[in-house]
């Protein structure tokens, strides 16, 4: 769908980094980019932009939308913890 997906939230802009939509899932996928460890903050980030996709972009028929951090560290009691079941975390290493 595009980088720095642009949405509107009361009188503010804010960029999604990446939303693609997933075929075989039938769902639209968020995706942040992080250069820290993952945070508590982090997961409450995506979870609006989640929710601002289901209410504004998806159709009756797609599923929910599903949520990527990748992030410089993962913090794997924070995804744990995490109420919503649909965010994923992931690493990444600079070679």
């Amino acid at each position: 769908m595009g980088n720095e997906f642009k949405i509107k939230l009361d009188d503010r802009y804010n960029y999604i980094d990446l939303l693609l939509f997933n075929i075989e899932y039938n769902c639209y996928v968020v995706v942040e980019l992080k250069v820290t460890e993952l945070k508590k903050e982090h997961i409450g980030q995506i979870q609006v932009y989640m929710n601002y996709i289901d209410n504004n972009l998806k159709k009756f028929t797609h599923n929910k939308t599903i949520g990527i951090i990748i992030c410089r560290k993962n913090n794997r009691y924070v995804i744990e913890y995490c109420s919503d079941k649909r965010i994923f975390s992931r690493e990444y290493e600079l070679i």
